[in-house]
């Protein structure tokens, strides 16, 4: 068995470090038995007090039944020197970077072709009963060839049984759904849905759409960009454990907070942001909006114009978050990454 996960650590030679945050490191690394570059998460599975990291195993479970064009393909998982190692295929970029790079023009066609990777991708997760719980612009990751593909199934989870409760503190509060913020805790794809409006928002704004600095101060971006909600909107909130009332807001017109948008757009984005989760359209029906067939039909991913790769030094300027700009805004947290090189290092 040991020689078995030694052969495994083996394998893969490490090139440089991706990213890091509190569950651990990614790296790029190379596959010397396929001879493709791979990413790797390493994360500390901790000491016998702390337990196993359930994340992690969850992670892994799901991404093993979930086999799609749009989803993330883990390719192998194994233990060795007290970490946790999931590899991946190897993805260029992410969405943040598109969004962030002040040298791509984002057509309308360009935007479309990311939704609608976005939302082939989450329907086929909603069809096996899993709401992803994490959608944002960096858990959303492009490949050289163009492709998105949904990533970090950590907070995912099967829904669908009426009994089940979850926690409400899950995703960005940037994308976080108006029933979380209310304290639910029975809740389905439509948190998912609320996430993606936000991505779609993201998309048309170059920026963050709803920028809160608590939950509460995320309520009030909401109310201020769609309008208070009345109870004949959304019977159950006051149900709802952290319901508070608001003072009534009426509902500006969409397209004062997205004046390039068609009205294609505006129709499917009023249908995601629908407050009570039961009328918020589905993925699958997102996808058969006349949107994604009127024109200018979507890009073909092989098209699109993507950044250099994640810690490339040639990286340009980001756009500036802190400009000006209409609509509610707060600073945009910084990316953790920076580049390390690695001397071909084994795992």
């Amino acid at each position: 068995m040991l020689d078995e996960k030694k052969k495994a650590a083996d394998r893969y030679l490490k090139r440089q470090v991706l990213g890091e945050g509190t569950y651990g490191v990614v790296y790029k690394a190379f596959d010397t038995m396929t001879g493709q570059t791979v990413a790797i998460k390493r994360i500390r599975l901790g000491n016998y007090k702390e337990g196993v990291n359930f994340t992690a195993l969850r992670e892994i479970k799901l991404l093993k039944e979930l086999k799609d064009p749009n989803i993330i393909e883990l390719i192998d998982a194994f233990p060795h020197d007290g970490n946790l190692h999931l590899v991946f295929e190897f993805m260029q970029t992410d969405l943040e970077a598109v969004i962030r790079d002040r040298n791509i023009v984002l057509s309308l066609a360009d935007i479309k072709s990311y939704m609608q990777m976005t939302l082939k991708g989450l329907a086929y997760c909603h069809k096996k009963w899993v709401v992803h719980r994490d959608m944002k612009p960096n858990n959303l990751l492009i490949g050289e060839d163009g492709q998105l593909k949904l990533a970090d199934f950590g907070l995912a989870r099967i829904f669908g049984s009426p009994n089940r409760k979850f926690t409400y503190q899950v995703f960005a509060r940037w994308y976080r759904a108006p029933e979380l913020l209310f304290g639910a805790k029975q809740y389905g794809s439509g948190v998912d849905i609320w996430a993606v409006a936000c991505i779609f928002a993201e998309l048309l704004l170059r920026r963050p759409f709803l920028q809160g600095s608590s939950d509460i101060d995320q309520l009030g971006k909401i109310f201020a960009a769609f309008g208070t909600p009345k109870p004949s909107q959304w019977p159950d909130m006051v149900c709802l454990p952290n319901y508070m009332e608001y003072q009534y807001v009426p509902a500006p017109p969409l397209r004062t907070l997205f004046p390039t948008a068609t009205d294609d757009a505006l129709d499917l984005l009023a249908k995601m942001f629908t407050y009570d989760p039961r009328a918020r359209i589905s993925a699958e029906q997102a996808l058969e909006h006349r949107y994604f067939s009127s024109l200018p039909l979507p890009t073909k991913p092989a098209e699109l114009r993507i950044p250099p790769p994640k810690g490339d030094s040639s990286n340009p300027e980001p756009l500036d978050l802190n400009q000006q700009q209409s609509g509610p805004t707060v600073l945009s947290p910084s990316r953790k990454l920076r580049r390390v090189t690695l001397d071909h290092e084994r795992i």
